[in-house]
């Protein structure tokens, strides 16, 4: 595709954001880079394109829609619920495709019914996609990571665990590396005795003399960036999270959860199942759950056509609960990714917290698989021409 040229179906995208009652808004090409750097998750981060203000404020080309539609709406201090829409280029470095591309998507900030708003994204995605891929089947997988951090809290691990695995998310290599370094304790490496003993006995007055003295024995004190208090502060909680393991009854239990993967017209009860099996209180988590795969039925979403995999996540940092992405069945090319963000406002300066969902839809993938759906359909029409005239012949 150009990146000069507006994709064909671009109209068909904004009539239907039209029709779902959103406002179509812009926002600048060159945005802070600080909101990205510190919410958008390592995958994005990399991807950036950076550079700097005369005053030497950090900024970036415009890697995706979402944070600066939320900036524009705080800005703005327009009322909630609040629809809108977009459809511009976005510019980050990519594996396969240009480095410039069109993404066009709707954010559906303020409202409080959480299912509701869920279901609406999804079903307003595939409605789009239809227009524009009439007659094709689409399959759409589901993560939950609200589900996942109940399952982790449930299992009673320190919060600074419950963290690093609620950070790895959606990232299987990761998580399986945590999940081995949980079945066994390892001790925080390197510290000196005199260290390892005031921790011991959890003297910490004791400790932070001890590194208030070495630090200005070495002449480190005046360049630190961190307090010695700082540092015993990490120390404490290094040596807990390096002490901590799951037993192998709650391991095999987060295993399981990790490893459901079954079609959403069985998986409330697969989900109630797991928790009665494993012995853990996830009966608010559940009930959300369930809430939103009743609104998806009600919103003429086929349930059939959905996957729920429990360790299914998307790259960002910001996500909170629902996320899921929208491919033609049978290909590997997402043309749709979206999900739940309800801290993100707040983050970003917002004075009240407002729920958030939404998604991006990639228009250059869905322009390739346009184009594909027309060899297709060229080939099956040759193909039938070609047997008309050899029956003809015989």
């Amino acid at each position: 595709m150009p990146l000069t040229d507006m994709p064909d179906f671009a109209e068909t995208i904004l009539a239907e954001f039209a029709a779902r009652n959103t406002s179509r808004v812009d926002t600048p090409v060159i945005q802070p880079a600080e909101p990205f750097l510190d919410m958008a998750g390592e995958d994005l981060r990399r991807r950036i394109f950076l550079t700097e203000s005369e005053r030497g404020d950090s900024l970036c080309l415009r890697p995706e829609f979402t944070i600066p539609v939320c900036l524009r709406h705080i800005e703005t201090a327009t009322g909630t619920p609040k629809r809108y829409s977009y459809l511009g280029q976005v510019f980050r470095q990519r594996r396969e495709g240009a480095n410039e591309f069109y993404q066009a998507g709707i954010e559906d900030l303020g409202e409080k019914d959480a299912a509701t708003a869920d279901a609406r994204s999804v079903a307003d995605a595939l409605a789009c996609l239809q227009q524009i891929l009439p007659g094709r089947a689409f399959a759409v997988t589901i993560g939950d990571q609200a589900v996942f951090e109940a399952v982790v809290a449930a299992l009673g691990l320190p919060s600074g665990w419950q963290r690093r695995l609620v950070r790895a998310f959606g990232q299987t290599d990761v998580l399986e590396a945590m999940i081995a370094r949980l079945a066994k304790p390892q001790p925080v490496a390197g510290l000196s005795p005199e260290v390892e003993m005031l921790l011991e006995a959890g003297d910490d007055a004791g400790l932070t003399l001890h590194l208030k003295d070495e630090m200005e024995r070495t002449g480190y004190l005046t360049n630190a960036s961190r307090t010695p208090e700082e540092i015993v502060r990490r120390l404490k909680e290094k040596r807990l999270l390096a002490g901590a393991s799951l037993d192998t009854a709650k391991l095999d239990a987060l295993k399981e959860f990790l490893s459901i993967n079954v079609s959403l017209r069985y998986a409330p009860g697969v989900l109630a199942d797991f928790a009665r099996s494993a012995g853990l209180p996830l009966d608010e988590a559940i009930a959300g759950f369930d809430a939103r795969v009743a609104a998806l039925a009600k919103a003429g979403a086929s349930l059939a056509d959905i996957t729920w995999r429990a360790a299914f996540g998307r790259p960002l940092d910001y996500y909170t609960g629902l996320v899921f992405e929208i491919t033609v069945r049978g290909d590997h090319d997402v043309l749709v990714g979206g999900g739940r963000y309800d801290r993100m406002l707040t983050l970003l300066g917002a004075k009240d917290h407002i729920p958030a969902v939404g998604f991006s839809m990639w228009l250059d993938r869905i322009e390739k698989a346009l184009e594909g759906a027309s060899i297709r359909k060229v080939d099956a029409g040759f193909r039938a021409e070609s047997t008309r005239k050899s029956g003809e012949l015989r």
